[in-house]
């Protein structure tokens, strides 16, 4: 029988006295740990975190605390061999486990860094300018974030076991705000084993950080108004922790990652040939196979010229074709399994409704080769590309396989008819446009970005730098979710989008072409990097000029992570000394 999990509460690790269930091996199916069934005391990791990761977090500086998130890169970077070995078993290829390891671990270097050049050595975020009120100038507001009272609840989902905790804990750290960190069982052995290394660092200070390998019962009933629900998973599970009458009752702020529907465009003007037309079908190929399809912002929808749609699929097939499906132990091996068998029978489920509107044009789920691995215990599927001649049909924009599965849908060449196409998947995380006509471009840019958090604008000239459509930037200004992906509207009164394309050349005026960023209703020094950080923004009690606080008013946004405002601003009323 393999190890079971270990919690991390209140300052030590804690074994459940059950046997477990076993996690698998997502290539051979044997077992590689197992995890307790038995429910552990989350209300008291909650006090913990608020009576001592807290107080401790705020007690340092801004930059203090990027200085630990920094150090705490340096040490997890010296035991990549030891993460990727075991992120292997999670099914994943060399490739894959550098983007949710090593990608993971970027993370907590970018917020040190900028937490450092970018954020005052103090407790306290400014947000703007003063702006006087009075007429003699002794009366003024500002707006400040400090951090808030509380924890942040982080439940991860099984795709990004590294990345998906990292890159929650780096902001909550810089933020002052402790983390309970849950996640999600099928690949829990490998974010237990990258825990276990920061928690021997001591670089932490206790309770900054705890896991919980286990059922999380009665953590929401925990929550207060000042604490942070964060969740990445399906829609269907968002919908339901939000709806909880303490998350809503309490006013919990509510974070949610969940089903995206990306979609691709290529342009009419990429036509065989050109640069364009090899990035749009390698790229395809790319997000379908990395991570098995197993990524949030893969794509799902490539919307094609109807002219061109034969062409596509020719090339997308030819570049599928070879690709080698089996244990990511082998390095033959250029896609590897699902995480599990459920997850591949989830597929399969979603497969057999898409091809209700759309049939299969490359790969077979019931016959294909699989490199030293057991066909029957592995979770492997192959690359599947579907054809759907009619694009309003309702399955390929409702309807996400999070496999090796995207749908080819045609559209009539214009920039409206992809934009609408596209705006079906009711809210994505990521889209891209990829073609070379800069009229094209804007007009599908303008229509597409109020549905995306993140749109790539890609042609020859900068896709040599380009990360690609689904890779995460490892800045904190990376795409927030919209609409369906995002679970509830946001609330603020514009939509945003990050949009990343070529930069205009030095020495001539931007065109069309080099679209600028949405056009903010903050003052000019509040940037994107505070988005993050806002989620974590509690009421102000003091700003950096020192003045006298008369009195103090602050009005609750109800952001979520697709906000671009900050999560709660006050306005303090001031009087110079």
């Amino acid at each position: 029988m393999a190890a079971k999990l270990h919690s991390y509460l209140a300052g030590d690790w804690y074994e459940a006295p059950d046997e477990g269930r076993p996690l698998l091996d997502a290539a051979t199916g044997a077992e590689v740990a197992r995890l307790s069934e038995r429910a552990v005391d989350a209300a008291a990791a909650l006090r913990h975190a608020r009576e001592a990761g807290g107080p401790a977090l705020r007690e340092l500086t801004f930059h203090q605390r990027a200085g630990l998130i920094k150090s705490l890169g340096k040490h997890l970077a010296a035991h990549t061999d030891e993460f990727h070995a075991l992120s292997t078993r999670t099914g994943a290829t060399r490739r894959d486990s550098v983007l949710d390891v090593d990608g993971g671990i970027a993370v907590l270097f970018v917020y040190g860094g900028k937490g450092a050049k970018e954020l005052p050595d103090g407790h306290v975020l400014p947000d703007g300018d003063m702006e006087p009120i009075g007429k003699q100038g002794t009366f003024a507001i500002r707006h400040v974030h400090v951090p808030r009272q509380g924890a942040a609840v982080q439940i991860n989902a099984f795709n990004f076991p590294v990345w998906g905790m990292l890159e929650k804990l780096a902001p909550a750290l810089l933020a002052g705000l402790p983390s309970v960190v849950k996640p999600a069982g099928q690949t829990a052995y490998l974010t237990e084993l990258v825990f276990r290394r920061i928690i021997e660092s001591g670089i932490l200070p206790e309770g900054a950080v705890q896991l919980i390998c286990a059922p999380p019962d009665g953590i929401l009933d925990a929550l207060t108004g000042q604490d942070v629900l964060s969740v990445t998973g399906s829609a269907a599970t968002a919908r339901i922790l939000r709806s909880h009458p303490v998350v809503a009752g309490r006013a919990v702020r509510f974070n949610a990652e969940a089903d995206s529907l990306n979609c691709t465009v290529l342009g009419p003007d990429a036509t065989p040939g050109t640069p364009e037309f090899d990035l749009f079908t390698q790229t395809l190929v790319t997000e379908m196979t990395v991570k098995a399809g197993q990524k949030c912002t893969a794509i799902r929808r490539a919307l094609v010229p109807a002219g061109l749609v034969d062409d596509v699929q020719d090339a997308v097939c030819a570049g599928l074709a070879g690709v080698r499906v089996g244990n990511p132990a082998d390095p033959a091996v250029t896609m590897g399994p699902l995480a599990g068998l459920g997850q591949r029978e989830e597929v399969l489920r979603a497969l057999k409704a898409l091809t209700a509107a759309a049939r299969i044009v490359h790969g077979d789920p019931d016959r294909f080769e699989v490199l030293d691995g057991d066909p029957e215990r592995g979770a492997f599927l192959p690359p599947l590309l579907l054809r759907c001649d009619d694009p309003d049909r309702a399955e390929p924009h409702e309807v996400e396989a999070f496999g090796p599965v995207s749908t080819l849908l045609p559209y009539d060449g214009t920039a409206a008819h992809a934009v609408a196409l596209a705006a079906r998947g009711e809210g994505s995380l990521v889209g891209s446009v990829i073609t070379h006509d800069p009229g094209f471009a804007r007009e599908a840019v303008l229509g597409a970005a109020p549905w995306h958090g993140r749109l790539l604008l890609l042609d020859r000239t900068d896709a040599g730098e380009s990360t690609g459509h689904g890779c995460r930037s490892r800045t904190p200004c990376t795409a927030a979710p919209a609409g369906r992906a995002a679970v509830r509207s946001s609330a603020a009164s514009a939509a945003c989008c990050t949009i990343c394309s070529a930069p205009p050349s030095r020495g001539r005026p931007p065109s069309s072409r080099h679209l600028p960023g949405p056009t903010r209703s903050r003052p000019p020094s509040h940037r994107a990097r505070n988005d993050t950080m806002a989620r974590y923004a509690g009421t102000a009690l003091r700003i950096e000029e020192n003045p006298v606080i008369r009195s103090s008013h602050a009005e609750e946004t109800g952001s979520t992570s697709g906000d671009r405002v900050p999560a709660l601003d006050a306005a303090l009323v001031i009087r110079r000394r």
